[in-house]
């Protein structure tokens, strides 16, 4: 199937691993020029150079950190300036911690609202003026399905991130007519390194992750692979996908229970 990607220049912020990475990937395998951006240089050289090794294309990077809101102007601006456009910006950050509403303070608050909303709205509209001028754009905020199914333990992330939705709702109207779509991407439980990484030392990851499964009540009894969940998002990037705008695509296993 042809997606329509093919010569599209995207960013994809939190592209040095997990679903920001299997999405990139995606997005190469589509012919797209692509730029990965992260905080840390190390894994983003390491990232690189796997997809030049297994899909014999070159990749960008940038070392940023998302909530430096001048520094991903800049890394949009730098981009269509260097390939003559900028179609498709992925933004992709880490989440805020776990725990109850009452496990943190106003400041806690302002960071995860930092983390999980702002930068992402501002990557978005850092890139939007050349997605507008180029005539053909798609914009995909990764989040989280506690966006639409909340899960008390995991407050900061549910508020943070529900105002992604609004806004996403909000900025289709105010674009109206055009190709530029804007939606996101709200994965369940994923074996990101995140995920891997709480498990310990030595953890039977097959075991452990199932039973992760079982005790969040994920109907398919295991929890997603990063590419499964990247390729509804690298739908939603894709021509095929120009009349899907404003939502909220959740990709859980069946686990939310929500109409």
């Amino acid at each position: 199937m042809d997606l329509g990607l093919a010569g599209k220049v995207a960013l994809v912020s939190g592209g040095s691993s997990g679903i920001g990475l299997a999405i990139a990937r995606d997005l190469v395998r589509e012919g797209a020029v692509v730029s990965i951006g992260g905080r840390d240089a190390g894994r983003l050289a390491k990232a690189r150079d796997g997809i030049a090794a297994d899909l014999g294309a070159e990749v960008g990077t940038r070392v940023l950190d998302l909530r430096d809101n001048d520094a991903a102007r800049a890394w949009a601006d730098d981009a269509a300036a260097e390939h003559g456009a900028l179609n498709i910006v992925v933004s992709n950050a880490g989440g805020p911690p776990a725990g109850p509403t009452g496990a943190f303070g106003p400041d806690g608050y302002r960071d995860a609202v930092d983390l999980a909303m702002v930068s992402h709205i501002a990557f978005v509209q850092a890139g939007l003026p050349h997605l507008l001028r180029s005539g053909w754009g798609r914009v995909l905020m990764v989040a989280s399905e506690t966006i639409r199914d909340l899960i008390p333990e995991y407050a900061l992330s549910a508020i943070a991130r529900s105002g992604l939705a609004a806004y996403a709702k909000t900025l289709v109207h105010e674009l109206g007519p055009g190709d530029v779509t804007v939606n996101v991407l709200a994965p369940g439980y994923t074996a990101t390194d995140a995920l891997l990484n709480g498990l310990g030392e030595g953890a039977d990851v097959d075991a452990e992750t199932a039973r992760i499964a079982a005790r969040a009540g994920i109907p398919l009894g295991r929890v997603a692979r990063p590419e499964e969940v990247a390729a509804a998002g690298t739908f939603l990037l894709s021509a095929r996908a120009s009349f899907v705008t404003g939502t909220v695509q959740v990709v859980d296993g069946g686990r939310s229970l929500g109409m």
